[in-house]
């Protein structure tokens, strides 16, 4: 449409001068068939279009509860998602073009399964993103957080009454629920979590919903509702694997007990920065045992703690009932050459395939491996697959970064992926031979001494 913009000179001083059309006055004449400005009618500058757009879309955002989730888009998705195995490669792709397609028309419900770290939560949170650049809105929120903010809403500190938030979660245009099935069982949650779905499913309000477990798991009223065919619609985004085919070795009898319990970053002999050091290093395994995502990447000394860590997170999966794999990786290196035998039991394809496609793995004493040109190739095949795949991995070396052949070196300090960590602490078997030199202060001697 022509327009014209009569702002005289005091009202662009006033206001903005930025826009090249209406010269700040936020709005503009409409021109006549004759071309002529129409000055009885007015109409807002595209520019103040623009501003109310970007006011809209903050709006949305901060009702949304998305926070640091924004960066989970579509265009941020590995489109056929993280798995290594073809069928689960299939699997993902309908399950997102399923997500892009409820995003355009938000409709029923929409039921993400599969296991941990397999994208649910990204497609779920890129569903909600791209709700919200089309300015619709919608609000996103972990089963155990909604029931925390509801307990908290009963304190009469609570900014939101309880009332009020459950009215806004319950009614929400679009609801993304993620985590459903991670919450404790009490009877109140039950009851809750029960009043919410039934709300919606009798409402027919569109859902988004991410269980972590498998949907013949769930209570039965709630699997009734996510699994009734004339409103939902389940897309499953990556088969469950068997842990039971992820297992400690005979080799790896040590490794079965380092375990985060009998971790001691609180080493006595310590200076205090070493301890810090120490402490640091266990927080950071322990919040990616919980959420395996990127690399991790231990330097340090021998007997410093980086293998105890990483194997205190394969420990803390298994545990959880997840797939994890640990290799040595001289050892690794060796069986793939044993592999090329006749007489093996494992080929050596099903080998090198189950090192790289591991859900998650742990590369223990990277860098001790002899440098043949056979050892780098196959080594750089393993990390580059699992770079470009995005799949969690924890590497623990002596070395420094530098000395690491330059391909596999460049991605080990890729920011966007690894989290490189130096544990300055020293061998921990120092501490055991100095506290048997020393006698505590004190200490009789006993009778035959």
């Amino acid at each position: 449409m022509d327009t014209w913009s009569g702002a005289s000179e005091a009202e662009v001083t006033s206001l903005s001068s930025d826009c090249s059309v209406c010269k700040g006055a936020g709005f503009v004449h409409p021109r006549l068939p004759s071309g002529k400005p129409d000055f009885s009618r007015v109409i807002p500058c595209r520019c103040t279009r623009e501003a109310l757009d970007r006011e809209q879309q903050t709006h949305l955002l901060r009702y949304s509860n998305l926070g640091s989730l924004t960066r989970f888009t579509f265009d941020t998705l590995i489109p056929q998602g993280r798995s290594g195995n073809p069928v689960n490669q299939e699997l993902f792709s309908r399950a997102c073009e399923a997500a892009r397609a409820f995003a355009r028309e938000p409709e029923g419900w929409l039921v993400l399964t599969g296991p941990s770290n397999s994208g649910k939560t990204h497609l779920a949170a890129a569903i909600a993103n791209e709700c919200i650049s089309h300015g619709r809105p919608v609000f996103f929120i972990s089963t155990p957080d909604l029931l925390d903010r509801l307990r908290a809403s009963f304190s009469p500190s609570s900014e939101v009454p309880y009332d009020e938030f459950f009215d806004q979660v319950r009614s929400a245009p679009l609801l993304v629920l993620d985590d459903l099935g991670v919450q404790t069982a009490t009877p109140w949650a039950k009851e809750k979590l029960d009043q919410l779905l039934n709300y919606r499913f009798n409402s027919q309000l569109p859902t988004v919903i991410v269980p972590i477990t498998p949907t013949q798991d769930l209570e039965d009223r709630v699997r009734s509702r996510l699994t009734n065919p004339d409103l939902s619609r389940i897309y499953v985004v990556e088969e469950r694997q068997d842990p039971a085919g992820y297992s400690w070795g005979a080799e790896f009898e040590l490794q079965k007990e380092m375990t985060f319990d009998r971790f001691d970053w609180r080493r006595a002999n310590l200076p205090p920065e070493q301890r810090q050091n120490l402490e640091k290093a266990f927080n950071l395994t322990m919040s990616f045992a919980k959420s395996p995502e990127g690399w991790l990447v231990f330097q340090g000394d021998n007997g410093c703690g980086k293998t105890h860590l990483a194997a205190a997170i394969i420990n803390y999966r298994y545990q959880a009932g997840e797939p994890a794999l640990f290799v040595v990786v001289p050892d690794f290196l060796d069986h793939l050459r044993s592999a090329f035998n006749p007489e093996s039991k494992v080929s050596y394809d099903q080998l090198f395939e189950m090192v790289k496609t591991a859900p998650l793995l742990v590369l223990d004493d990277f860098g001790e491996q002899t440098t043949t040109p056979w050892a780098q190739e196959k080594l750089y095949q393993v990390m580059n697959y699992r770079y470009n795949a995005k799949l969690p991995t924890i590497i623990t070396t002596r070395c420094s970064l530098d000395e690491i052949d330059s391909p596999i070196g460049s991605r080990l300090v890729d920011h966007k992926i690894s989290t490189p960590f130096n544990i300055t602490a020293p061998d921990y078997r120092s501490d055991l031979r100095s506290s048997r030199k020393r006698a505590p202060r004190g200490a009789k001697k006993g009778r035959w001494d």
